[in-house]
Parts: structure tokens; sequence; C-alpha cells
């Protein structure tokens, strides 16, 4: 009744001295409860026992309860049973890891965490008592692994696919998971790439996880069932989203095969990140086993000597594997024949240090993969086009479609056009604007996030980006294409110049973080508009000719057709690709830097520098 306990349960743990009669629950406002489960009688034992926010994964073995939160707030310490000193955070601290052992809560570390779990995962036994503990989180550097054996923790650090669910309050990951799917390793999820994790990682047996694919979804839970993996999926909300009138969300079913099939592995992470570093303390181990392409950029204040070293086989055995020295910045590449799961670094002075490695796939997405799927959709050389406007309806859950005066309602279940009154001001609402600019160097985005993120004042910050075709430098026959839209929760799907982009949020209803972006694919398609609705990717902006298929639904007047599919069906578009620079034959002024322009998430770099003299050069990216 939750009127008598008004709980959000995140998470159900054996009972730690009479498991077969009760069991522990612990909620998203950090209660704790014990539960009989035979009568169903609870018993709140702990109001808020712990630092943090927005409670997460909990989980019982080696004789203590392990419990995660990921946000932070405002918040009284009254009901903490931990040193109230845990109120002075500093600037990180954020979230909880924190133990209780039947009498005493314990602060493991003061970051954000969301599960926590061992090898039976959902189903623990007695068999289990001794198992070790999962719990995965993350700071600004890196996700971090923490690892329970004999009652202690080992840290662990692996690169993050996405920046999504970076926020300090913690909503944005509803949330990343390790579950039992049925194959031989289990699955992993988390900031946007799924990992391959084994069975039996211990503290010391740490070989075996390996990235799978990046992905676009926002995936609270997933699970085998009937041979099938399920993944539950979180598409657009309604906070601070005026594009969207119903929240969207459904169940995908499909193989362990098909995730291969979406994102690179391409992902990110820092050892250190401008932080101070002791002499000849080694940092804590960081995952390199199954990125193909990997590079390591070391900075520090002072010429140091950093000793890179390396775990080939997972048994704890670091070996030196590159001594580096480093007056300012150095990088390295490590060979793509390097075998190791984890590597180390350590200083041979005291020193301030930003350690940071950067993977990525050596397999992008060819264009012609998707040419089958998305042949549909018009090119941005066709003159003759089904454009159209879209908005998921509340009063009856389908999807409006706009497309000039003709309205319709294209319905939930029957997947079927019917024409409706028109709406004049929801077309008004929906109509896209232009809202970047290009010059002969590239496309220019002016983002509007607070810049106090990053720890620096006022709201506009100058972007340039690569160029596509040159069609997208004007508006097309039916306007400009939609720019951004929510299409997963809390986060931007961008559409500009001819490319799909990843954007963060870190505030509901702000505007979204354009620093943090990342490409998805390139298109070159009049893509007119884009929704998620009933868990599918829904794109405007068709062929005036395009046949139905089972991605293709046509309007029986056939003035409209919209196409259906997944969210990261994007990915068969192919790689992200572009030209253009941050100048082109641009008079410059020597010591004032240009514009940021983007570079990361691109398979192949090339850059060209021209200059007449010191006072006017071109720099200019193509990617490929």
């Amino acid at each position: 009744d939750p009127e008598k306990m008004p709980a959000r349960v995140t998470a159900i743990m054996l009972h730690l001295t009479v498991p077969q009669n009760y069991i522990f629950l612990f909620d998203m406002d950090n209660m704790f409860y014990e539960v009989n489960v035979h009568t169903l009688k609870f018993k709140k034992l702990f109001h808020d026992p712990i630092p943090g926010y927005h409670g997460k994964g909990g989980y019982t073995s080696q004789g203590k309860v392990v419990v995660s939160n990921n946000g932070e707030s405002v918040e009284s310490a009254k009901h903490w049973k931990v040193s109230s000193k845990f109120k002075n955070i500093g600037s990180e601290d954020r979230g909880c890891l924190a133990t209780f052992d039947g009498s005493a809560w314990e602060i493991i570390e003061r970051r954000q965490y969301t599960e926590v779990t061992g090898p039976e995962g959902v189903c623990p036994t007695a068999n289990g008592k001794e198992d070790p503990v999962w719990a995965i989180g993350w700071d600004k550097r890196s996700l971090r692994l923490q690892v329970m054996e004999n009652g202690t923790f080992e840290t662990f650090l692996l690169p993050k696919g996405c920046l999504n669910n970076d926020a300090k309050h913690g909503w944005f990951t509803e949330w990343p998971r390790i579950r039992d799917i049925g194959e031989k390793n289990l699955l992993m999820d988390m900031h946007g790439m799924f990992f391959s994790f084994p069975k039996n990682f211990t503290a010391t047996n740490t070989a075996g996880i390996e990235p799978i694919a990046s992905h676009i979804r926002y995936i609270p839970d997933f699970c085998q069932w009937n041979s099938q993996l399920v993944l539950a999926t979180d598409e657009a909300s309604i906070q601070g989203n005026p594009l969207t009138g119903q929240p969207q969300s459904n169940l995908w079913f499909g193989q362990i095969d098909d995730l291969k099939k979406w994102g690179p592995r391409n992902a990110a992470g820092s050892i250190y990140m401008d932080d101070a570093v002791a002499a000849g303390v080694s940092s804590d181990p960081f995952l390199i086993h199954g990125f193909p392409r990997r590079i390591v950029h070391l900075a520090s204040d002072k010429p140091v000597t950093f000793t890179l070293q390396i775990d080939r086989e997972g048994k704890g055995k670091f070996e030196n594997y590159q001594r580096i020295h480093v007056n300012g910045y150095t990088h390295h590449i490590l060979p793509e024949d390097l075998k190791a799961q984890w590597i180390r670094v350590h200083s041979d002075r005291n020193c301030k240090a930003t350690v940071s490695l950067h993977f990525s796939d050596d397999q992008y997405r060819d264009p012609n993969e998707g040419s089958e799927i998305f042949q549909a959709i018009a090119g941005t050389n066709d003159t003759k086009i089904n454009s159209a406007l879209l908005f998921p309806a509340k009063d009856n859950r389908h999807l409006n479609v706009i497309n000039g005066s003709q309205n319709y309602d294209f319905t939930q279940f029957g997947f079927e056009f019917q024409v409706t009154k028109p709406n004049v001001k929801l077309a008004e609402k929906l109509t896209p604007h232009a809202e970047f600019s290009v010059d002969d160097a590239s496309v220019i985005l002016v983002s509007k996030e607070s810049r106090a993120i990053v720890g620096k004042q006022g709201k506009r910050t100058v972007l340039r980006l690569p160029k596509g075709p040159a069609a997208y430098d004007r508006p097309f026959s039916f306007g400009h294409p939609r720019m951004h839209r929510e299409v997963e929760s809390e986060r931007l799907m961008a559409n500009i110049h001819g490319t799909f982009y990843e954007v963060p949020f870190w505030i509901v209803g702000a505007p979204a973080l354009y620093t943090k972006m990342r490409p998805v694919c390139t298109h070159n398609r009049q893509i007119s508009d884009f929704t998620t609705w009933n868990g599918l990717l829904v794109l405007a902006g068709l062929k005036a000719d395009a046949q139905e298929s089972t991605h293709v639904y046509k309007s029986d007047d056939g003035k409209t057709a919209l196409w259906f599919g997944g969210i990261d069906d994007l990915w068969a578009f192919g790689k992200p690709v572009g030209v253009g620079g941050p100048w082109k034959d641009t008079q410059v002024n020597a010591g004032v830097p240009s514009d940021p322009y983007l570079m990361t998430g691109y398979d192949q770099k090339r850059i060209e520098l021209t200059a007449d003299k010191d006072t006017k050069a071109t720099a200019w990216l193509v990617y490929k």
C-alpha cells in the first residue's frame, strides 16, 4: 500500500540474518526497509542513512549490504547514520556508494553509482553469500567499477561512450545495468556503450571486459526472455519538451548480435584530469582491452617521466610497458597488436597531471549498408518530396502529421493515416526555423548553454561543425529541416547540415550542451522532421514515389508517407563525414584563437594548413 509505505523501490536485497523470512528494500529517496516475505509487513529501518540522492542499486554478500545512489541535492544530514562531515562536500562529491553490516553504515566513496549486483544477479541465493559484489558508477574522468571481495573494495576505470549521464543530479541514468541475458558473459550498459562482462570477474581475475557497441537508446532495463534479448526503452519525455504531447516508451526484441551492428566502439576517459599526482604511486587500472585504436594523451605542469604499465592477462600482474618523458604535453599511440587488459601509470615526481585515453573503432558503417532500408528517404537532389511535421499527441496517443494544409492522425494501433481537421496553432508551433548559419569555412552554431558547467562565465559559445552538401546552405522546398528534438529521454538528437548528432542535457528545459555533442551518422537526406513514437523512430521527407514496405507507410491519398524504424537504425546511414574548418581564407590576428571546431567521432581526419603570411591562414579539415 503506497499510502502506508510510500517507497519508489529500486533494489531488493537478501536479509543479512534471516533471509528465509525477510528481505531488505532500498528506494529512490534512500529509505531502507525490512519486509516479511510471508506477511508482507514492513518496517522502515532507516529514513535516509547516507549522503546523496536518487537511490539506485543494492546487493548483499560477504556479510554486508551494498547500496548506491547517483545524485546530489540540497539535503539535511539529520537522519544520516554516518558522520556529518560528508556534508562538507568537495567540488566532485556527489552520489554515494555505501555498505551496511547490520550495525553500522560505512561510506565507500562519494561518487555517482547506479548498478550494484553480483554473479547471481536478481536471483541471489545462499550459495552466493561470499560472491564478489560489482558496482558501476562514474566521475568526470571515467567510469568507475568497484569490486568488493572479502569485505574490501578495488577500483577499476573504464572509458565513457557518451556524456549524457554526467549531470550532478543523477536523473539522466534510468538506468545502467549488469544483467544475465542467457549468454556466456553478462551484458553491461553504461554511458551509451554495451560491454561484455565476465560472470567470473573478481579483483584478481579481471580479464574479459570488452566493448560490444555504442548506442543511442535510453535503456532503463534489459533481460533475456524466450531466447530473445529484450531492451526497455525510454524515448521522448514531456519535461521541458514542447515537441511531444505524450511520453514515449516501448520494448525492443532482438539478439545480442544485433547490438554489434549499432554504433562504433568509440570511447574516452581519463585516469587523471588536472589532478595532483604523488611520485611513485600507481594509478587505478584503466581498461584498454577490446578497442582497436588507442591513444594516450599525457600532460603535466612540470617535466616528469611517466611509466605506463600493463596487465596482459588480467591477473593483477603489471609490467613496465613504456617510460615517457613529458615536458608540457605529449601523446603515445598504443600499437594495434598490443595485447593487454589494463593499463596504469605512475610518475617519478609530484606533479599536476592529465592522462587521458581515447579509443576508436576500425570498422565504421558503410553508407551502402543502409541504402535499402533508407531508399525511400529523399536525397538532397530529389525535387518531388512528401515532407511532414510530426507531433506525438496526448489526447488520443496517435501521431499528428501535418503536410502543408493536410492533417492526419497516424493511428496508434492500426498504423494507418486518418484525415483530420487542420490545426493552424500546432503547425505554427512545429514549423522549424534556421538555427545555424554557414560561411565558406564551416557550419556556425551558437550554443546558449551555461558556461558555468565548465567553470566559465556567460551563455554563448560559438562552435563550428563540418559541412555536408551545399544544398543545406539554404531552405529546401518545404523550408528548413528540423534541427533538434528530444527523441530519447533527456538528451537531444540534432540534425545539422546532413549529419545527426547526439547532444546531452545538464538540466531539463535548459539549453543542451552542444560542447559535449558527438556525431552519430551522416545521412545527406531531406529529412523534414523526426521523432520517436510508440518506441519507433519516425522520419519525414520521403520521395513522392516511395513504395510501401516494412519501413514505409503511405496515406491512401498518396500525399504523405513516413519512414518507421528503430533509433539505432540511424547508424546504418553510415559513419559521420564532412569538410570544413575554423578558417578558410580568413584574415586572422596573431595569437587570437579560432572558434572551436568539432573533431570527435570521425574515422579518418586530414587537416590542411595554408597561409599567405602571418596574418592570413586556412585550417581545412576533411573527415572521411
